[in-house]
């Protein structure tokens, strides 16, 4: 994966770490494709990604977690079948919709009462949001657009109104599958990076 997976994350650890923190935004490769992220605990940054992707407003953000217990923050309870689904697909580029009834994150759910995770399989990824928190990673265009592919392209949509570049190269993949649990069964939403 060229420079994504060598120097650009010793580059991410000394200079994006405490900008995240600050409640910054911006565009850096995923375990998937190139997103604009923003720390999924901060509302303002939350709502900040919406305005500048144009995105619906009713639509949920999925969410990069470091570790399965991060789920325990948006007071997510998991039975033991749900367990089991993840183990099957994460770390991995698999998003999985679970219910979140919490109005303390209406600002993420939209009403939805529902989140959609992924524990991405990049290890390095992982290790940046046990630093920083769980992140809100939708992908690198105005919503209806064509996802970036290289840095170059995210800027043509963003310009200077991120905090933060990223420049991982070329990213040429799909997006994560997404799916739902209901009553333990798996049920997808959309295909993507992996087949179910």
């Amino acid at each position: 994966m060229g420079k994504y997976s060598g120097i650009i994350w010793t580059m991410i650890d000394v200079e994006i770490i405490q900008k995240l923190k600050d409640g910054k935004v911006g565009v850096m490769p995923t375990d998937t494709i190139y997103g604009l992220v923003g720390l999924a605990l901060n509302p303002k940054a939350v709502e900040r990604i919406y305005k500048l992707r144009k995105r619906d407003l009713q639509k949920p953000m999925i969410i990069l977690i470091g570790d399965v217990a991060d789920l325990e923050t948006f007071n997510i309870e998991i039975d033991n079948k749900t367990r089991a689904i993840f183990k099957k697909y994460w770390p991995g580029k698999v998003s999985i919709i679970l219910p979140c009834e919490d109005q303390k994150f209406s600002y993420l759910h939209r009403g939805e009462k529902s989140l959609a995770f992924r524990l991405p399989g990049n290890r390095d990824l992982r290790g940046l949001i046990k630093k920083v928190g769980p992140l809100v990673a939708p992908s690198a265009n105005i919503e209806g657009k064509k996802p970036a592919e290289t840095i170059e392209e995210a800027k043509k949509y963003f310009s200077d109104k991120v905090d933060f570049y990223i420049d991982g190269g070329t990213i040429k993949t799909r997006p994560s599958t997404l799916i739902k649990i209901d009553n333990g069964q798996v049920r997808m939403l959309r295909e993507g990076s992996v087949r179910i």
